[in-house]
């Protein structure tokens, strides 16, 4: 009987802040749609999809591409599509990365850029929430860093030497409101507001450790101003974070972020102000009553916020990016990029939505070139030309709901037993379920030397990325998960779990 856990013991939270930690349908010409033995229908917007979707093959010709998330292993996610490319960041802790695609449904197997690590001691420990943005035909790169000390954490701004977002950057200017020049400031995000730019961020302010503040910037790298406090409510006392905007209607947006990120319970709360109203006023901004993106349980995914927004290739589509996980225990760790479509209101505001199960098959943004990959399900379904075989005897079953990819997936501990995933492209990602009674599978392609796995986790979580080959000569492959029957101490039994593999095309 399988001895995966459903919770773990909470992780203790760290003083005052929190740390930051971590594919369209085929249809290719010249390759054969295995036929789906359970379809489900199409959502009449991808905000209304509540699990995965496949899509009868009368659909199949008309739709551009799909894709599932995660889109990224790492949390605190600002992206934006600039010329033929998405360009995507997430908090990596030393220094910034950037990942760059064609389409958003190879992002995941995109190959991480570095765009800036400093030297100076002072700055380059805990480097998190980078964001991007052009000015001019430069690009500046907002983020926050300390010297390893995290209520010494400040925002500095780099510029571009060229007309690039990848870069590369040059360091530019610390940005310290002069009320707060001494002060804990994390997640910067620049707000546009009347031909004028105003820095928004989250610091100490009269309401929280981490709150809301906003100040006037005479440039992308000059503070001209002290910052304003906002009190924005949140539905908890501790966290307002990650401040972002959109702009329609006549009004600008703002949503942020509340309550511990290591909670299930972190989520999104908004407010707006006129288009002719001046943002540093606390008094001009309508609060919002009630979360806008939240925990979404009956999807498995839990904590979802730090978000940010963009638009699909063509511009007629709105687009969130965000971070959440698959468990609801207390944890920092397991946070994912996702994206889905976002919404707008009859009275003009943003409908976000909620959130996505991790697998749920979704439209590729407008615009977006796909097809890029391809799902292969452990019961051998494909909406693609894969497969996947089993030899000894393997379980089966529903056990872990919405933490798999429809909601099934195969787990053994017997030693020799193995699943072979047959897949026609370039590459393939294998996630699954990791748990406290996992342990090592062997994995190997073509029949290649084999590489250990350890899919053991301190807290359960599904839908996780264990594995990324790779890249091969586009063609037909086989990737096999061996069990071993081995595992380490902190682990309570050997098993390996098979949920999906994500093939990729190009």
């Amino acid at each position: 009987m399988r001895t995966q856990s459903r919770t773990a013991p909470p992780r203790s939270r760290p003083p005052r802040s929190r740390p930051r930690r971590l594919l369209g349908l085929l249809v290719a010409l010249g390759l054969v749609l295995v036929a789906l033995s359970a379809v489900r229908p199409s959502p009449a917007t991808a905000a209304q999809a509540d699990g995965p979707v496949a899509r009868p093959a009368a659909q199949q010709a008309a739709a551009t591409g799909t894709f599932r998330n995660p889109l990224n292993t790492g949390p605190d996610p600002f992206m934006t599509y600039w010329n033929g490319n998405y360009y995507l960041t997430t908090s990596q802790g030393g220094s910034i990365r950037m990942w760059r695609s064609p389409s958003l449904s190879t992002l995941l197997t995109a190959d991480p850029i570095t765009v800036w690590a400093d030297t100076d001691t002072s700055r380059n420990r805990d480097v998190w929430a980078p964001e991007f943005y052009r000015f001019g035909d430069r690009w500046y790169l907002y983020y926050t860093a300390d010297d390893g000390t995290d209520d010494h954490h400040r925002i500095y701004v780099a510029e571009s030497d060229r007309d690039d977002p990848a870069g590369p950057y040059h360091f530019k200017a610390k940005l310290a409101p002069p009320n707060h020049a001494a002060d804990f400031a994390i997640d910067p995000g620049i707000l546009q507001h009347n031909g004028r730019l105003y820095l928004a961020y989250s610091g100490i302010n009269p309401y929280q450790h981490n709150g809301l503040n906003i100040a006037p910037l005479s440039n992308p790298y000059t503070v001209s101003g002290d910052a304003v406090a906002i009190d924005a409510a949140g539905g908890c006392p501790e966290v307002r974070e990650g401040p972002e905007f959109l702009y329609r209607n006549g009004r600008t947006w703002m949503t942020y972020s509340t309550c511990d990120t290591g909670k299930p319970d972190y989520q999104v709360w908004m407010m707006s102000l006129p288009s002719n109203a001046d943002p540093l006023v606390p008094g001009n901004w309508t609060q919002h009553q009630g979360a806008v993106f939240s925990r979404a349980d009956d999807h498995g995914v839990f904590g979802p916020g730090h978000h940010a927004f963009f638009t699909s290739p063509d511009g007629t589509q709105d687009w969130i990016v965000y971070h959440a996980k698959t468990t609801s225990a207390y944890t920092y760790t397991d946070r994912t990029t996702r994206a889905q479509r976002i919404g707008w209101n009859a009275d003009g505001s943003p409908n976000l939505g909620v959130p996505l199960a991790t697998g749920a098959t979704q439209d590729l943004p407008s615009g977006d070139p796909g097809p890029g990959a391809y799902w292969i399900n452990d019961d051998g379904r494909s909406n693609g030309a894969g497969s996947v075989a089993y030899t000894g005897t393997w379980n089966s079953g529903t056990g872990c709901a919405v933490q798999c990819f429809w909601g099934d997936d195969h787990w053994s501990d017997r030693a020799g037993n193995t699943a072979t995933f047959t897949f026609t492209g370039t590459r393939i990602a294998l996630l699954s379920v990791r748990d406290t009674g996992n342990g090592y599978a062997a994995l190997s392609v073509d029949g290649g030397a084999e590489q250990r796995l350890d899919y053991y986790g301190a807290i359960r979580t599904g839908e996780t990325l264990q594995f990324l080959s790779p890249r091969l000569p586009y063609g037909r492959h086989t990737l096999r998960v061996r069990v071993t029957g081995e595992h380490d101490a902190q682990s309570g039994a050997s098993f390996v779990s098979v949920d999906r593999a994500e093939v990729y095309v190009n």
